[in-house]
């Protein structure tokens, strides 16, 4: 695996003591806002943390007609803007001398050519070894003609001893036909192990804290099942519109963006059973599972609900509705709200809805996955005694405020029995003095190293891709436009009626 364990690192320190062998990281689409605000800021970081090699090379390559030394500023000011930890000049000037960048096209040989003896020149001078990752963060059109001249050029050839690996963003297709074609595409060069899937949310420290929840603690996995939780709501809302994003939102929608792979990923995360061990293949088989047992129920205009904003108030100033975003035609139909049920039809969560849903132009940013917890079956208190009883509820805070809230209830101090919901609250800021990495931090570590759990394989996409694709097709097949509702806003009225029919309500973060 190439990798090596950091001398300077007291051997008994478990964060993350292992750090990557010698090796070059070739970014393509490098001068995106992905690469400058996540991917160049989370190389650095593992830089200054002791977790690259001193063997190491960084690679960029993209259509501009630049020096290395023009991408280091690029690099540089990326990293000063952005890094979460402090910028230091010794770290960067180990950086700096495996810097280089390669400007070309993809349907350009001679471009190929200079990657090469770009890449063998770091080999050379940086001992990487032959070892090598290629970062894909372009648009799914570029993925044949990169992989076409990755194979044409002898970029991924295999020695003794070396390895090549390749990082893809999502979307993973549109749908599950398309995704199927992509892995196609990549398969002819690489192996599955080799193949690393991006899911930015699963390399969240709160993310894997649920599973630290659920198998580090005994008082949980009794009621972890459909005896005791009544519904399931997994919420990623985001208080801001598109932006300058039209040219990709527009015609792909909050479905296919964001239910997809995060919340899908959260849900079996959620529902699984517990693996033999965290091993990636344990913990993929489980997630399988679930997303192999899930479905949205017949009747989708029953069970799910799509919108799109209108004008409204964001923070406290006028904002405009999707229709007038620059790039979007008048007549859109592209959904910015996107709810639906989901049911997993095994014995742990049968007749356990989980809820799921994503928008844009919400009151405020928040991702959670909460769990909700049946009533007790007889209160021996009078009906005025709980009045402002709520149900019992476990919430996973993924952002921005990381942490765990149960709520529960409790007697208000003085005479009288009254109970009320309150809640007992356990905080990341507050509870360690140790800042979480950002998620690219430790994805791209796991790529360098080979370890692969938190990276969904290509049947985990299809299996989410099966459970959306009717979805996206019923909505297609309506001929009115999604409901609007108004900014800064929980979204239609729809989603609210989804819930009511169910007896329940969305929680309100």
């Amino acid at each position: 695996m190439n990798t090596y364990v950091n001398p300077l690192r007291d051997p008994l320190d478990r964060r993350l003591p292992r750090i990557a062998g010698p090796c070059v990281l070739v970014i393509f689409g490098v001068t995106g806002d992905l690469s400058r605000k996540k991917l160049m800021p989370a190389v650095y970081d593992l830089a200054n943390r002791g977790l690259l090699p001193p063997g190491f090379g960084l690679v960029g390559f993209a259509r501009r007609d630049w020096a290395d030394q023009d991408f280091a500023k690029v690099v540089h000011d990326a990293v000063k803007e952005n890094a979460r930890t402090p910028f230091r000049e010794e770290v960067w000037q180990q950086l700096l001398e495996g810097i280089r960048f390669v400007p070309g096209r993809f349907d350009d040989d001679e471009s190929f050519e200079r990657l090469r003896r770009t890449i063998q020149d770091l080999d050379t001078e940086r001992g990487t070894g032959g070892n090598h990752a290629f970062y894909l963060s372009i648009p799914p059109s570029g993925f044949e003609p990169v992989m076409t001249q990755l194979r044409r050029h002898g970029l991924t050839e295999r020695t003794e001893g070396n390895w090549n690996r390749v990082v893809i963003e999502k979307p993973f297709g549109h749908d599950l036909a398309s995704a199927r074609e992509l892995n196609d595409v990549v398969s002819v060069l690489f192996d599955p192990h080799e193949v690393f899937r991006i899911d930015h949310y699963l390399g969240k420290e709160t993310v894997q804290n649920m599973l630290a929840l659920r198998f580090a603690n005994q008082m949980f996995e009794p009621i972890w099942n459909n005896h005791y939780v009544s519904h399931v709501e997994i919420t990623m809302a985001e208080d801001f519109g598109i932006g300058g994003r039209a040219g990709y939102f527009d015609g792909i929608g909050i479905a296919r963006d964001v239910i997809q792979n995060h919340l899908l990923q959260l849900l079996a995360l959620t529902a699984m059973e517990e693996p033999t061990s965290f091993e990636a293949g344990q913990l993929r088989a489980e997630k399988k599972k679930v997303l192999a047992a899930a479905r949205v129920p017949d009747r989708y205009d029953l069970h799910t609900a799509r919108g799109q904003y209108a004008a409204g108030w964001q923070g406290g100033r006028p904002v405009i509705g999707y229709l007038e975003e620059d790039g979007v035609a008048h007549d859109s139909r592209t959904e910015t709200f996107a709810a639906m049920r989901v049911d997993v039809d095994n014995r742990r969560w049968a007749g356990v809805p989980f809820f799921l849903r994503s928008a844009k132009r919400m009151p405020r940013r928040v991702t959670e996955v909460a769990l909700a917890f049946k009533r007790a079956p007889h209160l021996p208190f009078t009906a005025t005694d709980t009045a402002e009883l709520g149900t019992n509820a476990l919430v996973m805070r993924i952002q921005p405020d990381e942490g765990v809230t149960l709520r529960f209830g409790a007697k208000v101090p003085g005479t009288q029995m009254e109970i009320r919901e309150v809640s007992m609250d356990f905080g990341y800021g507050g509870s360690f003095t140790e800042s979480s990495p950002e998620a690219y931090e430790r994805l791209i570590l796991d790529v360098l190293l080979g370890d692969p759990p938190l990276f969904p394989q290509h049947e985990e996409v299809e299996l989410s891709w099966r459970i959306l694709d009717p979805v996206i097709e019923y909505w297609a097949g309506l001929e009115e436009q999604p409901e609007q509702y108004d900014s800064g806003t929980w979204g239609p009225a729809s989603a609210h009626d989804m819930l009511a029919r169910d007896g329940f309500s969305w929680r309100r973060p």
